[in-house]
């Protein structure tokens, strides 16, 4: 069920204080993405990258959890918190890099290579992580590949920007990457890079690895163009604990817009200003007050995943967890 499209409502102090009583009353907790709209976020009881929020939905005292996010997201929220209520505002809110693979697509893959290890980005639905050996982050998918023996093929999917940046840091000729990519963080390409820097060329770089200018950002760091040490790959979360260190007066962002708000709440002194200004996510920003406010008064919409599907699917996590490294996510 898809929420009725009413006219939207305004975010101010009247429409705070309804989702905090409607939050009160369904003994609700509400999770945000840090690609959320602002308001979202200023509303949120959590903030954070999807993974980290899915082990805050497991752990909450909460019976129901509101995730302000994209499917993908609520349905790993589900997996790790089987016995909770999980609600997304608005179930339309799809991912174009969730998408880049089908079931169908997988097996066919697994089949070309039946030896191999299948790790999946946690940006993947439940039944790409359920038919995965193991699931990843991007501030983690470097050890986790690591730790998959060296004589083993790996089936890197979906991304394949994060997949080129596993592949130059581990060196591994046997890593297979799937084509997929997230429509937003492509479009933060080189050209648009290099064009930001020369007209900020004391700015440091703090880049997503799912960004198609990764490698442009590394290829300016070694040729000169930026310091290398004024160059940050990193995860959301880690960029927020970068910008919670940084010494520089002006920093370009390429990710998803929604997350400045967040660098500048953790950095208020700091000008944060985006790679691409028109990197914003449609899907993300279909959590609107109107559609939070309906899920929290309405109850809808509510994820389901079959017990089959997410107890395999919780396996692929388990297993990355095991493996001691970060579990800081996308």
């Amino acid at each position: 069920m898809h929420p009725v499209h009413s006219p939207e409502v305004q975010p101010d102090e009247k429409w705070a204080k309804a989702v905090r009583e409607s939050a009160r009353r369904s003994g609700a907790v509400i999770l945000a993405h840090n690609y959320q709209l602002p308001e979202i976020q200023d509303i949120a009881d959590h903030v954070g990258d999807s993974l980290a929020l899915s082990r805050i939905a497991a752990a909450t005292d909460a019976s129901t959890v509101v995730f302000c996010g994209v499917h993908f997201m609520a349905e790993t929220a589900k997996i790790l918190a089987p016995a909770k209520r999980v609600l997304i505002p608005d179930a339309r809110a799809g991912c174009s890099l969730a998408d880049s693979i089908t079931l169908d697509e997988l097996r066919e893959w697994k089949a070309e290579h039946p030896n191999a290890v299948v790790v999946s980005y946690v940006n993947t639905t439940a039944a790409i992580k359920a038919e995965s050996d193991l699931c990843c982050t991007s501030s983690n998918a470097v050890d986790v590949v690591r730790s998959v023996p060296a004589d083993r093929t790996v089936l890197f999917l979906p991304d394949q920007f994060l997949g080129a940046h596993v592949k130059r840091e581990t060196g591994r000729e046997n890593l297979r990457v799937w084509a997929g990519e997230c429509h937003v963080h492509a479009g933060i390409n080189g050209q648009t890079l290099v064009e930001r820097v020369s007209e900020n060329p004391d700015a440091q770089l703090l880049i997503h690895p799912e960004c198609g200018c990764a490698t442009s950002a590394l290829y300016l760091a070694s040729s000169g163009v930026v310091p290398e040490d004024r160059v940050t790959i990193a995860s959301t979360g880690g960029m927020i604990e970068a910008a919670k260190r940084c010494d520089s007066t002006s920093v370009l962002v390429a990710t998803e817009v929604g997350m400045l708000h967040q660098l500048r709440r953790a950095a208020p002194a700091v000008d944060f200003q985006p790679v691409n200004p028109r990197a914003s996510c449609k899907y993300m920003k279909m959590i609107t007050p109107g559609a939070l406010l309906r899920c929290l008064q309405e109850g809808r919409d509510e994820i389901d995943v079959p017990s089959e599907i997410a107890d395999r699917a919780r396996q692929a996590v388990t297993r990355m967890i095991r493996i001691g490294v970060s579990g800081q996510g996308e």
